[in-house]
C-alpha cells in the first residue's frame, strides 16, 4: 500500500510531504520547499503541486500569506471540519474531499479528508491523516504516465478516491456472499455480528459519500475557466460511477437486512418450536402429576394402602390417561 507517511530528511521540519512542478506531458520535477515557495512558471504549461500537513504550526499563516487566501478560506483548508464541500473564490477553486481510511487498523467508514486548493498554477493539497490518493498520483507523474495541467491533477486526485471506495464497497459484497452460502445454523451469532457491522459501514459510507456527490457536481459546474471541458467531462464520469457506487452500498445494506430477518426469522422459530414442544410436555405431565400428586398425601383413608396390587393400578390407569391425551393432541392436530 502506498501513503504519504514518507517526507525528505530535508523536509521534516516543514509542512510539505513532497512537492512537483508539472511539465505539462504528464511527468514532473521534485521540488523543495524552498523551492516551491520561490517558485514562479517558468515554461508554459508547468504547475506546482504541494501536498501539506495542515496539522503542522503556522500552515494558514502561510496560506494566506504566501498565496494571499483570505483568512476564512485559510481556516477552511487547515479546519477540521471536513464535510464534503466545493465552491469557486477568486478564480480558484476550494474543496473538502473525503476518501476511505485504509490505515492500518481503521474502519472503512473512518474516512480521511482532502482539501484541495487551485487557481490553475499552484495546485495545495492538505492532509491530517495519511492518505494514499496524493501518494499514487505522485508515482503516476514520476512515471511520466500523470496529469499534464491542474485540472487533470484534480480530476486525477478525484478518480484515484472514489475508485478506493469501490475496493471497499467490494469487500463487503464479498463478506454479504459468502455469508449467503453459510448455513445459518453453524455460527449464527458470528453471522450476525458480521452483518450488523456491513450494516453500520454502508449507513456510514453513505452518510460520507451523498455530500461528496453533492462536492463533485460543484466542481463539475462551478469550476473556474482554467478548468476545461475534458476536465469537467472527465468529473462528470467520476459522478456517474459515484452513484453507481451509491446504489451499491443500498444494494448491500438491503442485502445484509435480508440476511439479518432471515437469521432471526430462524431464530423466533427454533425458539417457537421449543416452546411448542415444552407447553405439550406439560401438557402430558399435568394430569399425571396431579394424579400421583394427589395418591402421595399423606393422610388416612388413602384407597389401595394395604393392596399390593394397589402401584400397578394406579400405573395402568396413569397409562390410560397418556394414551387419551395422546389421542385427543392427535385429533387436535397439536402434532401437526
Amino acid at each position: 500500500m502506498l501513503d504519504d507517511t514518507r517526507t525528505d530528511d530535508l523536509e521534516a521540519e516543514t509542512p510539505l510531504l513532497f512537492g512537483r512542478v508539472l511539465d505539462g506531458r504528464g511527468g514532473g520535477r521534485t521540488v523543495t520547499w524552498q523551492e516551491a515557495n520561490a517558485w514562479q512558471p517558468g515554461t508554459p504549461g508547468e504547475v506546482l503541486w504541494m501536498h501539506l500537513r495542515r496539522d503542522r504550526p503556522g500552515v494558514a499563516d502561510w496560506l494566506e500569506q504566501s498565496l494571499g487566501l483570505p483568512e476564512p478560506t485559510a481556516e477552511l483548508l487547515t479546519s477540521e471540519d471536513t464535510r464534503p464541500r466545493a465552491f469557486s473564490e477568486d478564480g480558484a477553486l476550494v474543496a473538502t474531499l473525503r476518501g476511505i481510511n485504509f490505515n492500518p487498523g481503521a474502519e472503512p467508514e473512518d474516512m480521511v479528508s482532502m482539501q484541495v486548493w487551485c487557481d490553475g498554477q499552484r495546485l495545495i493539497t492538505l492532509r491530517r491523516r495519511p492518505l494514499q490518493t496524493p501518494r499514487s498520483v505522485m508515482h503516476d507523474l514520476d512515471a511520466g504516465r500523470g496529469p499534464v495541467d491542474a485540472g487533470a491533477a484534480i480530476t486525477s486526485l478525484v478518480e484515484h478516491m472514489i475508485a478506493r471506495m469501490n475496493r471497499s464497497i467490494v469487500d463487503m459484497n464479498e463478506v454479504i456472499d459468502q455469508l449467503e452460502d453459510t448455513d445459518p445454523d453453524d455460527d449464527p451469532e458470528s453471522m450476525l455480528d458480521k452483518i450488523s457491522t456491513i450494516r453500520r459501514n454502508c449507513l456510514a459510507l453513505k452518510r460520507h459519500m451523498s455530500p461528496q456527490h453533492v462536492a463533485l457536481e460543484r466542481i463539475s459546474r462551478d469550476a473556474p475557466a482554467w478548468f476545461e471541458d475534458h476536465d469537467r467531462r472527465e468529473i462528470a464520469e467520476t459522478i456517474d460511477r459515484m452513484r453507481r457506487y451509491i446504489d451499491d452500498l443500498d444494494i448491500s445494506k438491503e442485502s445484509a437486512v435480508v440476511l439479518q430477518d432471515d437469521l432471526r426469522a430462524r431464530a423466533v422459530a427454533q425458539s417457537n418450536r421449543t416452546s411448542y414442544l415444552l407447553t405439550i410436555v406439560a401438557a402430558i405431565f399435568l394430569p399425571l402429576g396431579f394424579v400421583t400428586g394427589l395418591l402421595g398425601i399423606n393422610v388416612g383413608g388413602m384407597p389401595g394402602a394395604s393392596n399390593p396390587d394397589a402401584f400397578w393400578l394406579v400405573v395402568a390407569m396413569c397409562v390410560a390417561i397418556l394414551v387419551m391425551q395422546l389421542l385427543m393432541f392427535w385429533r387436535w392436530k397439536w402434532f401437526g
